[in-house]
């Protein structure tokens, strides 16, 4: 499963498909040039709408707005703890280059979790995360996420990881593992607003008693329409394209 949701997570890179767009018209230009031409327009077209903002962020908006009310003043008390997904450190080979703590653009799971921790001293942070990267190399998930809550002042002892888990089905059943650790309490749930429905279902199937503490929100929740960005484009369709494809997945293995 683990080898399968890293294939599926190339193949939902959108360039991938206007290379296999471009590769199509290019067998087709051989043997049918008649047919080429489409195909070289299909190309044209996939390119734009990649970059016209609204409509990867509609997909978006309706995976984070079930959580858009939940705001940095609710009330925390009465939880056992917080439970932090990991995915927002840069890569191992990256980190094991600098002594900064690095993040990546789901840095909010690291930096709202280390705000928590420190407004509230008394509670637990579990931070979930070994190396989700096939490739890996340089220090663990869970390793660069001491380097970043030491740099912030975080007691050592607040916060435990669990360093195994590559994905988040292998989060919620390892971190349970952990001594100590009664999934039955009450727990926050950290992780981006666009992952969290997904997790949340995966980790009450789990037997875990959790709220949801969603962060790092991508989708404007009034839309601007004429807002272009390849860049963010790219970004976005993959994100999108690859949690619908895993709960897709998570449901038809019983994981959620």
């Amino acid at each position: 499963m683990f080898i399968f949701s890293k294939i599926v997570a190339w193949i939902t890179q959108p360039l991938f498909w206007v290379l296999l767009v471009l590769i199509s018209a290019w067998v087709l230009a051989r043997r049918s040039p008649a047919l080429a031409r489409p195909a070289l327009g299909w190309s044209a077209v996939l390119v734009t709408l990649i970059g016209w903002m609204p409509l990867p962020e509609l997909l978006i908006r309706t995976l984070e707005a079930p959580y858009a009310e939940i705001t940095p003043e609710t009330d925390i008390s009465g939880y056992a703890g917080i439970v932090v997904l990991g995915g927002g450190t840069a890569r191992g080979h990256l980190q094991a280059d600098y002594r900064h703590p690095l993040t990546n653009d789901a840095g909010e799971r690291l930096s709202v979790s280390a705000a928590l921790a420190l407004k509230n001293p008394g509670m637990t942070v579990i931070y979930t995360g070994g190396e989700g990267d096939p490739n890996g190399g340089g220090p663990s998930e869970a390793e660069r996420a001491l380097r970043f809550y030491d740099s912030l002042g975080v007691p050592d002892g607040q916060v435990r990881y669990e360093s195994v888990s590559r994905n988040t089905y292998e989060n919620a059943v390892l971190t349970a593992e952990l001594p100590g650790i009664n999934p039955q309490n009450r727990w926050l749930l950290l992780t981006s607003a666009w992952h969290m429905q997904r997790a949340k279902a995966t980790f009450e199937k789990a037997g875990w008693n959790v709220t949801a503490y969603p962060v790092d929100f991508r989708a404007e929740i009034s839309p601007r329409w004429t807002r272009y960005s390849m860049q963010a484009g790219v970004s976005d369709w993959q994100m999108v394209l690859n949690e619908y494809v895993g709960w897709v997945a998570y449901r038809l293995t019983g994981r959620l």
